[in-house]
């Protein structure tokens, strides 16, 4: 059984290798630059409007400092003793719900896709809790786990599982009936032909799926984290709740963009690679 399995991965691999396009190796140093110039552009126009929002003069400059004020407040931010701290735990946080509710989701996708009975049953439940705004179920986590970290897990994998979980159905509703039917005849049948046609064929919408789950996982922990303070469990959230009560407006920025260049951060280097791997393997990668 295990021979056969390999021979099957290689075949389909190997029909995936005749759709690859060749792409050129670059010169590291163009590479990183062709790959970092618009992000520093993006940031220069975003700071410019700031900037001139900021010299307008349209809000006092205690309540929207200017992007000076607000960069010399983040670094004063590394300085602080419990920063770090606060850090990991918001990051730790945020990894550990995201990987219960892949978990969860991946789980149900694949048994929602493969009864019709369960479709019918959850399918439309699943595209309602996904719809939910997840501050909405903070007043029933809190009754029901008090201000703890449980409250703050269950709404961070109540808001992400749904997506991940829409996202493996419709990949596996949109798999193309050939493509089945070509795993059947190389021989895969049950669990093989999930392992090795049905999954791989919908892991783009799989990925689009988790995307959106962390998205929604990202909100809803810092939404958890402005409402349930842990006094031992100092966090990103927290501390916003703080710069807000003591109108400390630059601090509060600065914790924003901290949030903000997290969630850049996963998005790049954890959702980024998977994507770049995936057109590559299909060969929609091209060599500009």
């Amino acid at each position: 059984m295990a021979a056969e399995s390999d021979i099957l991965s290689t075949e389909i691999s190997g029909l995936d290798s005749l759709e690859a396009r060749r792409v050129e190796p670059r010169r590291p140093v163009r590479a990183a630059w062709t790959a970092t110039w618009p992000k520093l552009a993006a940031v220069a126009v975003v700071v410019g409007v700031w900037q001139s929002v900021a010299w307008l003069r349209i809000r006092p400059s205690y309540v929207l400092p200017d992007p000076a004020t607000v960069l010399g407040a983040l670094g004063e931010l590394f300085s602080e003793p419990d920063f770090l701290q606060a850090l990991g735990v918001t990051v730790q946080r945020g990894a550990a719900g995201f990987g219960v509710a892949i978990v969860i989701g991946t789980l149900l996708g694949i048994a929602v896709s493969r009864s019709s009975i369960l479709r019918r049953t959850f399918g439309s439940l699943i595209t309602g809790l996904q719809s939910m705004p997840s501050i909405a179920w903070f007043p029933f986590a809190i009754l029901i786990f008090k201000l703890s970290e449980g409250a703050i897990m269950f709404v961070v994998v109540l808001g992400a599982a749904p997506a991940i979980a829409n996202g493996l159905i419709t990949g596996v509703d949109h798999i193309p009936p050939l493509l089945l039917r070509a795993g059947r005849v190389l021989g895969a049948r049950g669990l093989s032909a999930y392992r090795h046609v049905i999954l791989p064929a919908a892991f783009p919408e799989y990925l689009a799926g988790m995307k959106q789950g962390w998205a929604f996982a990202w909100r809803s922990l810092m939404a958890g984290e402005l409402l349930v303070i842990i006094e031992s469990r100092p966090s990103i959230g927290a501390k916003l709740q703080f710069a807000r009560d003591l109108s400390d407006a630059p601090g509060l920025l600065a914790l924003m963009i901290i949030v903000l260049l997290i969630g850049m951060v996963v998005d790049g280097l954890f959702f980024g690679t998977l994507e770049r791997s995936l057109r590559n393997r299909r060969g929609l990668n091209d060599a500009r």
